[in-house]
């Protein structure tokens, strides 16, 4: 829902490349070999010559996403909304909602959220989109924030150049996917060659690829260097022996000319994607993104020392930095932390903030740097480069950051920025000092939210998920520490209490004919704000509805040819499933296999009992009762998707046949 940097897009499976060596000769094709550009003149071509609504809203989309992919949002608007009036689905009006805000329109963009609310059926799923826009749009009424100034170097391309970081001498290394990347392939989930570290002599505008082996076949991401620039931490994207790719923080360090073989830091656990690196002054903390079960949201900023020579145990950063959404890009500069997050309220998508250390190492209230450096598309690798001449008496300090505003290159563009000396705020108004000074009293309130899936087709759970609306009348368990207490939501799906200092919330919520679901709130190292001392956070906990005997298909569940044991990239579903049914102890589920509809009917069905099992067993070795699933192999009896075996099914409908679902069965 948010247009978010394409590195994001690495934290998924890494596929064959294909090699194309037919002429495009048609919009369709060009669109699905991502040549966009070309695309676009052939899609309006379709457009203008489809006979049906149907065929009209389905060119317009594509030429709308085209647009958007080549960074022209301002023309992508149009088409987004020509698809939706031709009758295309709710994704046309959210892109087009998406791409108003993405160019600061946002007044048109809040109607645009509040007519997709009431398409979907539920206002509330766009309600902090609303509200972002709002906050956006006073800031932008109130005229241009005077601290910073902003331009676009002068190296960027015309692919993807982001997260610089300072390199010795007058350089940059910054992580790209142009051509000259290490590899001969194509990255294919994005089309474009894979990233690799590269520096750029600002003096000449030069650039080169970064040293081996730091860059190699895989995806090499944001780097940070120690103070004397002998070590370096970076981010590499590889696959398992499954081909699944993880993002890992690796480092090396030089000797003498040659950089040593990277190795992969020592607190980094299988299976969680680490990424966006910065290393403190000192080089004896470490400040990371990750995506951790533990975590408080999506992506989450972790600090980690090191102790004589050893890594310790990473420790999660408290609620005035993390939220529910994705705090990425960390920079650490002496006491100040900037970082980039799309839950804190922004102007769209990422936006950059920066936080101080307290000495009792709490971080105050984070502060969204505002316009030029933020705007409606996503902001982030913020970096101090205290090396730049500084000239004019009222600069404080010059830099970079990255953004995927529309007048980049690329989609990810490098700009550099100026910081001055703020203008002084207004005088305060005079003490009444007949008064007594009132002591401030700090309180915090968590808005809880129980909350249930729009599905396009309501009584089919692998139906498209529109959005998310209030579950009424759900019953919510609030446990602190041995107390606990149980209350009702309202008719909006709505609890709401009273914090205590340094304390962990865990709430649980049931509802009868749904699948019961918790969640987790911390109040520790939460800094209290003099400026704000009433503070507000937001916990949602969404329940499943219970489709009894209705399969529901198991994402990401896929095993080797004619193999039925549990690889690795299955185990993150299946453990989620076990999390289901430890929650719901009164639940048994029939767990089944499918296979598509090539091989024999016995083959079949045999392979996929082995594979219905291995999940089972799978299942109980991780603490499920055995008794509570029954595993079933059904061969190609069951196909969801019925075309000509022999020669009419594609490989898409083929894949869509071999399937692991699970179903409640009481």
């Amino acid at each position: 829902m948010k247009n978010t940097s394409v590195f994001f897009l690495l934290l998924f499976s890494l596929t064959l490349a294909c090699t194309y060596v037919q002429p495009i000769k048609d919009g369709l094709t060009a669109f699905d070999r991502k040549q966009y550009d070309k695309a676009i003149p052939m899609l309006k071509s379709d457009y203008k010559k489809a006979k049906s609504k149907l065929d009209k809203g389905k060119y317009a989309f594509m030429v709308g996403e085209s647009y958007k992919l080549t960074n022209e949002s301002d023309k992508a608007i149009e088409w987004y909304r020509t698809a939706y009036d031709n009758g295309y689905s709710v994704d046309a009006l959210q892109e087009y909602a998406q791409a108003l805000k993405r160019t600061q329109q946002y007044k048109e963009a809040i109607a645009a959220f509040k007519e997709l609310g009431l398409e979907i059926g539920s206002p509330y799923e766009y309600k902090r989109e609303i509200q972002g826009c709002e906050i956006a749009l006073k800031w932008l009424e109130e005229g241009a924030y005077e601290e910073y100034t902003i331009d676009r170097a002068k190296f960027n391309s015309g692919a993807l150049d982001y997260s610089p970081t300072i390199y010795l001498g007058n350089a940059l290394v910054f992580a790209s996917d142009r051509k000259e990347s290490t590899g001969e392939e194509k990255y294919n989930w994005t089309g474009r060659d894979f990233m690799d570290l590269f520096m750029v002599d600002l003096n000449s505008n030069e650039i080169s690829p970064f040293d081996s082996p730091i860059n190699s076949s895989d995806n090499e991401g944001p780097a940070t260097f120690s103070r004397d620039y002998k070590e370096v931490i970076f981010t590499r994207c590889f696959g398992d022996e499954n081909n699944v790719a993880y993002c890992k923080l690796m480092s090396s360090t030089k000797e003498g000319e040659n950089w040593s073989n990277p190795q992969v830091l020592s607190f980094t656990e299988p299976e969680i994607n680490y990424m966006h690196p910065s290393l403190s002054e000192d080089g004896n903390t470490l400040y990371f993104s990750a995506k951790h079960p533990d975590g408080w949201g999506e992506y989450d900023i972790y600090a980690v020392d090191r102790i004589q020579g050893e890594w310790d145990e990473p420790r999660l950063l408290g609620r005035t930095v993390n939220t529910i959404g994705n705090e990425r890009f960390p920079y650490i500069d002496k006491d100040t932390l900037y970082f980039s997050s799309d839950f804190h309220s922004g102007m769209g998508g990422l936006d950059v903030f920066r936080t101080y250390k307290y000495k009792n190492g709490d971080w105050t209230p984070v502060f969204n740097l505002k316009a030029p450096i933020n705007s409606g598309a996503d902001d982030f690798g913020y970096v101090v480069d205290y090396r730049a001449p500084i000239v004019e008496p009222k600069v404080i300090h010059k830099g970079y950051f990255t953004s995927t505003r529309d007048d980049s290159k690329g989609q990810d563009d490098i700009y550099s920025f100026t910081r001055m000396v703020p203008p002084p705020p207004p005088p305060p108004p005079p003490k009444d000092t007949t008064k007594k000074e009132k002591e401030i009293v700090y309180t915090m309130v968590l808005k809880g939210y129980v909350l249930e899936k729009i599905y396009e087709n309501p009584d089919n759970p692998n139906s498209k998920v529109l959005g998310r609306k209030p579950l009424n009348g759900a019953n919510i368990q609030i446990t602190l520490g041995d107390e606990s207490e149980r209350t009702r939501v309202g008719e909006d799906g709505l609890f709401e209490i009273i914090l205590e200092e340094d304390a962990t919330y865990k709430f649980l919520a049931t509802m009868e004919g749904y699948l019961s679901n918790d969640a987790k709130f911390s109040t520790k190292n939460i800094a209290k704000d003099p400026k704000n001392p009433s503070q507000e956070f937001l916990v949602e906990i969404e329940l499943d509805k219970i489709f009894k005997d209705k399969e529901i298909v198991l994402q990401n569940i896929y095993y080797d040819y004619d193999k039925s044991f549990i690889r690795n990239d299955a185990k993150p579903t299946l453990n989620e499933l076990a999390d289901i049914l430890l929650q719901n102890p009164a639940i048994n589920i029939e767990l089944a296999s499918h296979t598509d509809c090539r091989g024999k009917v016995n083959y079949n069905q045999e392979l996929s009992q082995r594979r219905a099992q291995a999940a089972v067993n799978y299942l109980i070795s991780i603490g499920i009762a055995p008794e509570r699933m029954t595993a079933r192999g059904y061969g190609k009896n069951a196909l969801l998707i019925n075309c000509d075996c022999n020669n009419g099914c594609t490989e898409e409908e083929h894949q869509a046949n071999r399937r692991t679902t699970f179903k409640v069965i009481n």
